[in-house]
Protein backbone atom coordinates (compact mmCIF):
# COMPACT_ATOMS: atom_id res chain seq x y z
CA UNK A 1 0.00 0.00 0.00
CA UNK A 2 1.84 3.53 -1.00
CA UNK A 3 0.44 6.51 0.35
CA UNK A 4 1.18 9.98 -2.24
CA UNK A 5 1.01 12.71 -0.63
CA UNK A 6 0.74 15.38 -3.87
CA UNK A 7 -2.16 16.12 -6.08
CA UNK A 8 -3.54 14.81 -9.38
CA UNK A 9 -1.33 17.13 -11.45
CA UNK A 10 1.68 16.16 -8.88
CA UNK A 11 2.26 19.66 -7.83
CA UNK A 12 3.00 19.49 -3.76
CA UNK A 13 0.71 22.23 -2.39
CA UNK A 14 -0.88 21.98 1.09
CA UNK A 15 -1.19 18.89 0.42
CA UNK A 16 -2.45 16.09 3.34
CA UNK A 17 -1.86 12.71 4.86
CA UNK A 18 -5.02 11.40 5.88
CA UNK A 19 -6.70 14.77 7.14
CA UNK A 20 -3.59 16.48 8.58
CA UNK A 21 -1.09 18.43 6.92
CA UNK A 22 2.53 17.38 7.00
CA UNK A 23 4.38 20.24 4.26
CA UNK A 24 3.71 22.99 2.81
CA UNK A 25 4.53 24.41 -0.53
CA UNK A 26 6.47 23.91 -3.84
CA UNK A 27 7.87 20.12 -2.03
CA UNK A 28 10.02 22.04 0.34
CA UNK A 29 9.25 22.09 4.10
CA UNK A 30 9.20 25.60 5.51
CA UNK A 31 12.79 25.05 7.27
CA UNK A 32 15.69 22.98 6.19
CA UNK A 33 14.86 19.51 8.07
CA UNK A 34 17.91 19.80 10.37
CA UNK A 35 16.87 23.10 12.00
CA UNK A 36 12.87 21.60 12.53
CA UNK A 37 11.76 20.15 15.85
CA UNK A 38 13.68 17.25 16.83
CA UNK A 39 12.09 14.49 18.64
CA UNK A 40 13.22 10.86 20.11
CA UNK A 41 12.10 7.96 18.91
CA UNK A 42 12.78 5.64 21.69
CA UNK A 43 10.89 7.88 24.17
CA UNK A 44 8.18 7.73 21.70
CA UNK A 45 8.26 4.24 21.94
CA UNK A 46 8.66 4.39 26.00
CA UNK A 47 4.94 6.79 26.65
CA UNK A 48 3.26 4.32 23.63
CA UNK A 49 3.74 1.69 25.80
CA UNK A 50 2.41 3.21 28.94
CA UNK A 51 -0.19 4.10 26.98
CA UNK A 52 -0.53 0.44 25.72
CA UNK A 53 0.07 -0.85 29.28
CA UNK A 54 -3.24 1.70 30.62
CA UNK A 55 -5.87 -0.09 27.95
CA UNK A 56 -4.45 -3.59 28.08
CA UNK A 57 -3.83 -5.36 31.32
CA UNK A 58 -1.97 -8.14 28.97
CA UNK A 59 0.56 -6.29 27.38
CA UNK A 60 4.22 -6.89 29.37
CA UNK A 61 7.35 -5.89 28.55
CA UNK A 62 11.06 -7.25 28.49
CA UNK A 63 14.39 -5.61 28.49
CA UNK A 64 18.14 -7.15 29.04
CA UNK A 65 19.55 -4.16 31.97
CA UNK A 66 19.32 -1.44 28.92
CA UNK A 67 15.64 -0.13 29.98
CA UNK A 68 17.09 3.32 30.78
CA UNK A 69 18.39 3.07 27.06
CA UNK A 70 15.31 2.03 25.21
CA UNK A 71 13.21 4.00 27.52
CA UNK A 72 10.77 0.60 28.76
CA UNK A 73 11.71 2.55 32.00
CA UNK A 74 8.75 4.34 31.61
CA UNK A 75 6.29 1.45 31.79
CA UNK A 76 8.36 -0.30 34.14
CA UNK A 77 7.78 3.14 36.51
CA UNK A 78 4.01 2.72 35.58
CA UNK A 79 3.36 -0.93 35.82
CA UNK A 80 6.18 -2.43 37.63
CA UNK A 81 4.52 -5.91 37.85
CA UNK A 82 4.16 -6.52 34.24
CA UNK A 83 8.17 -5.59 33.45
CA UNK A 84 10.62 -7.94 33.84
CA UNK A 85 14.48 -7.09 33.01
CA UNK A 86 16.36 -10.47 32.25
CA UNK A 87 19.60 -8.89 32.90
CA UNK A 88 22.61 -8.89 30.50
CA UNK A 89 20.59 -12.12 28.80
CA UNK A 90 19.64 -11.30 25.33
CA UNK A 91 18.73 -15.39 24.69
CA UNK A 92 16.64 -15.93 27.77
CA UNK A 93 15.04 -12.55 27.09
CA UNK A 94 13.74 -13.74 23.93
CA UNK A 95 13.01 -17.38 25.18
CA UNK A 96 11.09 -15.95 27.81
CA UNK A 97 9.21 -13.59 25.71
CA UNK A 98 8.37 -16.48 23.73
CA UNK A 99 6.89 -18.20 26.73
CA UNK A 100 4.64 -15.29 27.87
CA UNK A 101 3.33 -14.75 24.10
CA UNK A 102 2.31 -18.77 24.17
CA UNK A 103 0.06 -17.52 27.18
CA UNK A 104 -1.64 -15.12 25.33
CA UNK A 105 0.47 -11.88 26.13
CA UNK A 106 0.77 -8.94 24.11
CA UNK A 107 4.96 -9.20 24.57
CA UNK A 108 6.93 -6.02 24.00
CA UNK A 109 11.00 -7.50 23.91
CA UNK A 110 13.83 -4.65 23.38
CA UNK A 111 17.47 -4.00 23.54
CA UNK A 112 20.53 -2.85 21.49
CA UNK A 113 19.76 -3.77 17.66
CA UNK A 114 23.20 -5.98 17.93
CA UNK A 115 22.34 -7.94 20.92
CA UNK A 116 18.44 -8.29 20.00
CA UNK A 117 20.06 -9.69 16.67
CA UNK A 118 23.46 -10.93 17.01
CA UNK A 119 22.88 -12.78 20.27
CA UNK A 120 19.63 -14.15 19.73
CA UNK A 121 19.04 -14.98 16.62
CA UNK A 122 18.76 -18.85 17.50
CA UNK A 123 16.01 -18.13 20.01
CA UNK A 124 14.68 -15.58 17.58
CA UNK A 125 14.43 -18.29 14.76
CA UNK A 126 13.62 -21.02 16.48
CA UNK A 127 11.59 -19.79 20.09
CA UNK A 128 9.89 -17.07 18.22
CA UNK A 129 9.58 -17.51 14.77
CA UNK A 130 9.25 -21.09 14.00
CA UNK A 131 6.74 -21.28 16.56
CA UNK A 132 4.72 -18.85 15.12
CA UNK A 133 4.26 -16.27 17.93
CA UNK A 134 3.70 -12.96 18.30
CA UNK A 135 6.23 -11.36 19.70
CA UNK A 136 7.28 -7.76 19.05
CA UNK A 137 10.67 -6.97 19.29
CA UNK A 138 11.86 -3.35 19.28
CA UNK A 139 15.85 -2.86 18.77
CA UNK A 140 17.46 0.63 19.81
CA UNK A 141 20.81 1.75 18.64
CA UNK A 142 20.99 0.61 15.38
CA UNK A 143 23.68 1.47 12.77
CA UNK A 144 26.28 4.02 12.53
CA UNK A 145 24.03 6.54 14.55
CA UNK A 146 24.91 4.88 17.62
CA UNK A 147 27.64 7.17 17.19
CA UNK A 148 30.52 7.22 20.26
CA UNK A 149 29.38 3.79 21.47
CA UNK A 150 31.39 2.20 19.14
CA UNK A 151 31.46 -0.06 16.32
CA UNK A 152 30.93 -3.20 18.68
CA UNK A 153 27.46 -1.33 19.30
CA UNK A 154 26.26 -0.38 16.20
CA UNK A 155 24.32 -3.23 14.11
CA UNK A 156 24.89 -2.77 10.34
CA UNK A 157 23.65 -6.39 10.00
CA UNK A 158 20.70 -6.38 11.99
CA UNK A 159 17.84 -5.80 9.18
CA UNK A 160 19.44 -8.67 7.24
CA UNK A 161 19.34 -10.80 10.04
CA UNK A 162 15.59 -10.01 10.64
CA UNK A 163 14.70 -10.27 7.20
CA UNK A 164 16.02 -13.59 6.65
CA UNK A 165 13.67 -15.11 8.76
CA UNK A 166 10.31 -16.90 7.33
CA UNK A 167 7.51 -14.90 8.47
CA UNK A 168 9.50 -11.79 10.24
CA UNK A 169 8.36 -8.36 9.51
CA UNK A 170 10.31 -5.55 9.57
CA UNK A 171 9.86 -1.82 10.38
CA UNK A 172 12.51 1.31 10.03
CA UNK A 173 10.43 4.10 11.25
CA UNK A 174 11.78 7.92 10.49
CA UNK A 175 10.14 9.78 13.12
CA UNK A 176 8.32 9.93 16.72
CA UNK A 177 4.76 9.73 15.33
CA UNK A 178 5.33 6.72 13.20
CA UNK A 179 6.97 4.86 16.21
CA UNK A 180 4.12 5.90 18.17
CA UNK A 181 1.42 4.40 15.47
CA UNK A 182 3.12 1.37 14.67
CA UNK A 183 3.41 0.41 18.43
CA UNK A 184 0.09 0.54 18.95
CA UNK A 185 -0.84 -1.20 15.68
CA UNK A 186 1.49 -4.07 16.10
CA UNK A 187 0.26 -4.77 19.87
CA UNK A 188 -3.10 -6.74 18.47
CA UNK A 189 -1.45 -7.89 15.16
CA UNK A 190 -0.72 -11.46 14.75
CA UNK A 191 2.98 -12.82 14.30
CA UNK A 192 6.15 -11.67 15.24
CA UNK A 193 7.74 -7.82 14.22
CA UNK A 194 11.28 -6.78 14.47
CA UNK A 195 10.97 -2.65 14.59
CA UNK A 196 14.67 -0.56 14.58
CA UNK A 197 15.03 2.19 16.53
CA UNK A 198 18.28 5.22 16.39
CA UNK A 199 19.65 6.73 19.29
CA UNK A 200 19.80 10.16 17.90
CA UNK A 201 16.68 11.91 17.83
CA UNK A 202 15.35 13.10 14.41
CA UNK A 203 13.17 15.54 12.45
CA UNK A 204 9.33 15.28 12.59
CA UNK A 205 8.29 14.37 9.38
CA UNK A 206 4.85 13.39 9.91
CA UNK A 207 1.33 15.23 11.23
CA UNK A 208 -0.62 11.88 11.15
CA UNK A 209 0.19 8.81 9.90
CA UNK A 210 -1.61 5.51 10.05
CA UNK A 211 1.01 2.08 9.91
CA UNK A 212 -0.24 -1.16 7.69
CA UNK A 213 2.57 -3.87 7.31
CA UNK A 214 3.59 -3.39 3.94
CA UNK A 215 2.83 0.22 2.96
CA UNK A 216 5.20 2.92 1.62
CA UNK A 217 5.12 6.87 1.52
CA UNK A 218 5.72 9.38 -1.34
CA UNK A 219 6.46 12.22 0.49
CA UNK A 220 7.88 13.87 -2.40
CA UNK A 221 7.26 13.59 -6.29
CA UNK A 222 9.38 13.24 -9.16
CA UNK A 223 10.17 12.11 -12.50
CA UNK A 224 13.83 11.58 -12.99
CA UNK A 225 14.89 9.38 -9.96
CA UNK A 226 13.21 8.00 -7.22
CA UNK A 227 15.09 7.73 -3.51
CA UNK A 228 13.79 5.40 -1.40
CA UNK A 229 14.54 6.04 2.17
CA UNK A 230 14.09 4.08 5.42
CA UNK A 231 14.76 5.36 9.57
CA UNK A 232 17.51 8.23 9.90
CA UNK A 233 18.13 8.20 6.17
CA UNK A 234 14.73 9.62 5.14
CA UNK A 235 15.43 13.27 6.57
CA UNK A 236 19.00 12.64 4.34
CA UNK A 237 16.68 11.41 1.35
CA UNK A 238 14.43 14.30 1.82
CA UNK A 239 17.27 16.98 1.99
CA UNK A 240 19.13 15.09 -1.11
CA UNK A 241 15.59 16.32 -3.04
CA UNK A 242 15.88 20.14 -2.15
CA UNK A 243 19.29 19.83 -3.37
CA UNK A 244 18.41 17.94 -6.45
CA UNK A 245 15.78 20.39 -7.48
CA UNK A 246 17.94 23.04 -7.49
CA UNK A 247 20.16 21.37 -10.17
CA UNK A 248 17.25 21.03 -12.19
CA UNK A 249 16.62 17.41 -10.99
CA UNK A 250 13.16 15.79 -10.37
CA UNK A 251 13.16 13.53 -7.17
CA UNK A 252 10.75 10.89 -5.94
CA UNK A 253 11.08 10.14 -2.61
CA UNK A 254 9.85 7.32 -0.54
CA UNK A 255 9.59 6.14 2.82
CA UNK A 256 9.95 2.44 3.22
CA UNK A 257 9.10 2.00 6.57
CA UNK A 258 7.53 -1.22 5.86
CA UNK A 259 11.02 -3.27 4.92
CA UNK A 260 9.50 -6.60 5.07
CA UNK A 261 6.76 -7.15 3.46
CA UNK A 262 8.20 -3.85 1.01
CA UNK A 263 5.71 -2.45 -1.15
CA UNK A 264 6.03 -4.07 -4.48
CA UNK A 265 3.64 -1.53 -6.06
CA UNK A 266 5.72 1.33 -5.60
CA UNK A 267 8.97 -0.24 -6.49
CA UNK A 268 7.36 -0.80 -9.89
CA UNK A 269 5.88 2.19 -10.47
CA UNK A 270 8.95 4.00 -9.64
CA UNK A 271 10.17 1.97 -12.75
CA UNK A 272 7.88 2.92 -14.82
CA UNK A 273 7.44 6.36 -14.07
CA UNK A 274 11.51 7.05 -13.37
CA UNK A 275 14.48 6.27 -14.73
CA UNK A 276 16.86 5.41 -12.28
CA UNK A 277 16.52 4.24 -8.07
CA UNK A 278 18.59 5.13 -5.31
CA UNK A 279 17.94 3.03 -1.97
CA UNK A 280 19.17 4.71 1.30
CA UNK A 281 20.09 2.87 4.81
CA UNK A 282 21.64 3.49 7.83
CA UNK A 283 22.95 -0.37 7.34
CA UNK A 284 25.41 -2.65 5.13
CA UNK A 285 24.41 -2.65 1.52
CA UNK A 286 24.41 -6.44 2.17
CA UNK A 287 20.88 -7.56 3.18
CA UNK A 288 19.15 -4.54 4.09
CA UNK A 289 16.62 -2.27 2.05
CA UNK A 290 18.38 -2.06 -0.87
CA UNK A 291 18.36 -5.76 -1.36
CA UNK A 292 14.84 -5.84 -0.92
CA UNK A 293 13.91 -3.15 -3.50
CA UNK A 294 16.80 -4.42 -6.16
CA UNK A 295 15.31 -7.81 -6.17
CA UNK A 296 11.86 -6.48 -7.02
CA UNK A 297 13.65 -4.32 -9.27
CA UNK A 298 15.30 -7.15 -11.29
CA UNK A 299 11.99 -9.58 -11.40
CA UNK A 300 9.86 -6.54 -12.95
CA UNK A 301 11.08 -3.84 -14.70
CA UNK A 302 14.87 -3.31 -14.40
CA UNK A 303 16.49 -0.20 -14.09
CA UNK A 304 19.70 1.46 -13.00
CA UNK A 305 20.05 1.18 -9.58
CA UNK A 306 22.47 2.13 -6.70
CA UNK A 307 22.84 1.44 -2.83
CA UNK A 308 23.46 4.20 -0.32
CA UNK A 309 24.66 2.68 2.67
CA UNK A 310 27.52 1.22 4.48
CA UNK A 311 29.65 -0.97 1.93
CA UNK A 312 31.35 -4.41 3.06
CA UNK A 313 32.93 -2.92 6.10
CA UNK A 314 33.23 -2.66 9.45
CA UNK A 315 32.62 1.16 10.67
CA UNK A 316 34.64 3.09 13.54
CA UNK A 317 34.08 4.76 16.83
CA UNK A 318 32.65 8.61 16.69
CA UNK A 319 30.04 11.58 15.86
CA UNK A 320 27.44 10.30 14.24
CA UNK A 321 27.17 12.99 11.62
CA UNK A 322 31.23 12.48 10.75
CA UNK A 323 30.44 8.73 10.30
CA UNK A 324 27.62 9.44 7.98
CA UNK A 325 29.93 11.62 5.85
CA UNK A 326 32.96 9.07 5.78
CA UNK A 327 30.88 6.13 4.89
CA UNK A 328 28.86 8.51 2.01
CA UNK A 329 25.49 9.03 3.89
CA UNK A 330 24.79 12.66 3.93
CA UNK A 331 22.07 14.29 1.85
CA UNK A 332 25.25 15.49 -0.25
CA UNK A 333 26.24 12.14 -1.50
CA UNK A 334 22.47 10.72 -2.32
CA UNK A 335 22.28 13.77 -4.70
CA UNK A 336 25.91 12.89 -6.36
CA UNK A 337 25.29 9.54 -6.50
CA UNK A 338 21.40 10.43 -7.88
CA UNK A 339 23.22 12.56 -10.70
CA UNK A 340 26.29 10.02 -11.08
CA UNK A 341 23.40 7.61 -11.93
CA UNK A 342 21.31 9.85 -13.87
CA UNK A 343 24.59 10.36 -16.26
CA UNK A 344 25.80 7.11 -16.36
Amino acid sequence: MTYELFNKSKTLLDFTFRGSRVFKGGGVSPLPLKCMELLSLRDAYGHALVELGKSNPNVVVLDADLAFSTKTHLFKEAFPDRFFDLGIAEADMMSTAAGLASCGKIVFASTFAIFATGRAWEQIRLSINYSGLPVKIVATHGGLATGADGYSHQALEDIALMRVLPNMRVIVPCDALQVQSIIKTIAFLEGSFYVRLPKISLPKIYDHFEFQPGCSIVLRDGSDITIGAIGTMVAEALEAHNILTSKGISARIIDFVSVKPIDKTAIRKACIETKAFITCEDHSVIGGLGDAVAKVILESMPIPHFRVGVQDTFSESGDHTELYNKYGLTANHIANYAIKLLDS
